[in-house]
């Protein structure tokens, strides 16, 4: 990676997409990236839209502002859809991975993007969340797609990384670490590239 990588993800309050952001740049920062991590929130309850950043790069990052040019943008909420522009500051061939069981063609669609302006991943992060943590909360399996898709470290060092932390935060609940590590996993090998 030669360059400085930039993701905003959107969610909804609830949804983990703080907690994605900051998993995926402890993660990174194992395996030798520089990296940042931070939310910016509206009205701070359950369900409110949240947004949240990542940089990653190779070389220290020396810019302290909100990433208004993402290569990556996750949707944990595909019901934003048509209210909020994800597609805002995303570069030509930059990606939206999208929370969804509807395929890449229907959202494009739906958000009226010609083929040549972005590349749209789906996973149904919400069906693998229910089937292997028991809830429909998408941001570990967003995390193993937004790994799978920008390639910035293997599945294995997710896991690792991501299975430590969460052994800390969830001592007493081996259902709840091995649940995640199995949405981390399904949703890497499931996500749908366009």
């Amino acid at each position: 990676m030669a360059e400085m990588l930039e993701i905003r993800w959107h969610g909804r309050g609830g949804q983990g997409a703080k907690t994605a952001a900051l998993l995926l740049a402890e993660a990174a920062a194992t395996v030798g990236k520089y990296v940042q991590a931070f939310p910016e929130y509206g009205p701070e309850r359950m369900g409110a839209p949240v947004v949240s950043y990542n940089r990653i790069s190779n070389e220290p990052i020396t810019i302290h502002s909100a990433v208004s040019s993402p290569r990556y943008v996750a949707v944990l909420d595909p019901s934003f859809i048509g209210s909020i522009d994800f597609t805002a500051g995303i570069p030509i061939n930059g990606v939206l991975l999208i929370n969804s069981s509807d395929s890449s063609t229907d959202l494009r669609r739906r958000m009226r993007l010609s083929e040549s302006e972005i590349r749209i991943y789906t996973l149904d992060a919400s069906r693998i969340s229910m089937e292997t943590i028991g809830r429909p909360i998408p941001n570990t399996p967003m995390l193993g797609a937004m790994v799978a898709a920008t390639k910035i470290m293997g599945l294995n060092e997710l896991l690792q990384d991501t299975r430590s932390r969460l052994e800390k935060k969830f001592r007493g609940r081996p259902e709840l670490i091995g649940g995640n590590m199995a949405a981390i996993t399904q949703a890497y090998e499931e996500v749908q590239r366009q």
